[in-house]
């Protein structure tokens, strides 16, 4: 069992997901480390592969037994960390954000310099469809629903009844056109700017825990 599944490439992740789950009963009855190892490689082709919904469950089953058997490494790699991010990664991706940022924060907690962990948790704050973006973007709407009807009135009626006015009224859509382009842009950047705050203070605030705790630990 283990030999045949050794003798699969190991980027052959849709192969490696189809033994393990044709022989799983078999695979499960194997010493801990060759099943642990056949279970690891399975998660992460689950992953590869984007079948999301399956990896996060099974990420917990890998976890679950990493702590169970004690396991911290596992080739070379945190298995509890690694498990983690694909984890949060997979919600991510299976567009639960709330799920995904919850992980990326106590991953964070556990190590606050870990910049991969921070980048991605800014991420998801920023993909995030804020109030913030959502009433930026209807007030860009609303203002470039408003020039079309600006150059209408201009063209139809200004210019010919009343052309001393036109300069004008060409100045006010230009600008109702340009402030709808600078609502639409702002709201975003205004968004990044407060998400990325954020997640910096919590960032901060997590650092300044763990120096708190480690030097309670060298003191008790």
């Amino acid at each position: 069992m283990y030999r045949g599944f050794k003798a699969i490439e190991s980027a052959d992740y849709r192969e490696v997901v189809r033994y393990f789950e044709k022989h799983e009963k078999s695979i499960v009855q194997l010493e801990f480390d060759e099943y642990f190892e056949m279970l690891v490689s399975y998660t992460h082709s689950l992953f590869e592969i984007g079948s999301y919904s399956k990896h996060v469950l099974m990420s917990d089953v890998v976890i679950e037994a990493s702590i169970e058997q004690n396991v911290q490494y596992f080739h070379g790699e945190d298995v509890f960390y690694n498990m983690l991010f694909r984890k949060a990664a997979s919600f991510y991706n299976l567009y639960e954000h709330d799920k995904a940022e919850h992980i990326l924060k106590e991953l964070i907690k556990i190590d606050p310099f870990n910049n991969e962990s921070i980048a991605f948790l800014k991420k998801c704050l920023h993909d995030r469809k804020s109030s913030l973006i959502k009433n930026m973007r209807a007030a860009a709407m609303v203002l470039f629903l408003v020039t079309p009807m600006i150059i209408a009135a201009e063209v139809l009626f200004i210019s010919h009844f009343y052309p001393q006015f036109e300069p004008f009224v060409r100045t006010v859509w230009m600008v109702t056109f340009l402030a709808g382009w600078v609502c639409y842009l702002s709201g975003d950047l205004l968004h990044r700017f407060k998400e990325t705050k954020k997640v910096e203070r919590y960032v901060s605030d997590a650092k300044a825990q763990k120096d708190k705790n480690e030097k309670l630990f060298l003191h008790s």
